[in-house]
């Protein structure tokens, strides 16, 4: 039975860390079954009525940053340099592609890191331009970071750093384009497995950003949300002689950091609750919640086929989707350079740069 619960409530108990919470968890008592997926599409618009300041307004930021006393350039380097190199696609796989997108009226869209990396944002897994091929770098586990104070310190310490540039990164041809065939009722639903928030910038409505977004912040005791950007002045504030300069920002926004600066730096608590403060995004080790799981399930039974932009599908939360989708025997494209663990499954694989694909394709 479900139990009625009120607004206040409801952002209290609630784990927001999808943009599907974001439109959908004001319920009140004529509302209370919070796994309907029809209740979440009714509240969406009673929820940016009653709570604007958690709609994030994008803009253009200036060009100049500042991280505690030092100014940083907040210009992502070059657009390209994170894409794994690819030749362009032939025309006549182009025109199977645009046939693909033609024939679907209601397109489920799967995307992933290999989207933003022309953007200036690299990815994990790519071959000698992901971070795992340069670097020793590997993201935050979740266990890691509940557990132990001195990795918080030492993420907050890095993503602190890293947050004015991953911030300012802004969507490419790629994000415009997908945004353009949903304005044209072309893609039913898109799926996002990235946590930059460049869907939403570009304009998105009919998104689930899968594993959540670095643009917010939760609180793991009380469940309340915060903006980033005002975590951002907080952090400034309890460290105002603190100061470092950022290198190269990984997907998640972290970045390289002396020991002995980290060790320096103040992390706060929830200023509610004196809980602990994460991002509002599923670290390595942690799991999608299952009503944002469901949800997508349930967009994907709407579609009558799916695209697969920019993802290897690696990890299995995105990957069980087209699992799904080859049993109901639904038609699959996937554009990504490199091989994908779907490969199998599509009846079209295009390998090229999602940048230089999409934008030609016409989605009327």
């Amino acid at each position: 039975m479900h139990q009625s619960i009120s607004k206040t409530e409801v952002i209290v108990q609630t784990r927001p860390t999808d943009v599907v919470y974001k439109r959908c968890t004001v319920l009140c008592k004529k509302h209370s079954d919070v796994n309907s997926s029809k209740n979440f599409m009714i509240l969406w618009k009673k929820f940016s009525m009653s709570f604007p300041q958690m709609l994030l307004p994008w803009r253009s930021l200036s060009q100049r940053v500042t991280v505690g006393n030092r100014a940083a350039s907040s210009v992502p380097v070059g657009a390209l340099d994170f894409v794994p190199s690819s030749s362009s696609a032939d025309r006549g796989t182009l025109e199977q592609l645009q046939t693909f997108v033609s024939q679907a009226s209601r397109l489920f869209v799967l995307t992933g890191a290999g989207l933003s990396t022309e953007s200036g944002i690299p990815d994990y897994r790519s071959e000698r331009v992901g971070l795992y091929a340069r670097t020793n770098r590997r993201p935050m586990q979740h266990i890691e970071f509940m557990r132990s104070s001195k990795a918080r310190q030492r993420y907050w310490a890095r993503n602190y750093v890293g947050w004015p540039l991953f911030s300012s990164h802004m969507p490419n041809s790629a994000h415009y384009a997908l945004r353009d065939w949903e304005e044209k009722g072309k893609v039913h639903w898109l799926v996002t497995q990235n946590v930059d928030a460049l869907h939403s910038k570009a304009g998105h409505q009919s998104l689930t950003e899968l594993h959540g977004c670095s643009h917010r912040v939760v609180c793991m005791g009380c469940g309340q949300m915060t903006a980033r950007k005002e975590l951002q002045k907080y952090f400034a504030a309890l460290n105002p002689s603190w100061e470092a300069s950022a290198g190269e920002v990984a997907p998640d926004g972290d970045v390289l950091l002396e020991d002995e600066l980290v060790l320096q730096f103040r992390v706060p608590s929830c200023w509610s609750c004196g809980g602990i403060l994460k991002p509002a995004v599923t670290f390595f080790g942690d799991s999608v919640d299952r009503a944002v799981v469901q949800f997508v399930y349930d967009r994907l039974a709407e579609a009558d086929a799916v695209l697969v932009a920019g993802s290897s599908l690696q990890v299995y939360s995105g990957y069980r989707f087209l699992l799904t989708a080859h049993e109901r025997r639904l038609p699959v494209a996937i554009v990504n350079i490199g091989p994908t663990r779907a490969d199998h499954l599509a009846e079209l694989k295009v390998s090229a740069r999602c940048g230089e694909v999409l934008p030609i394709l016409n989605a009327s």
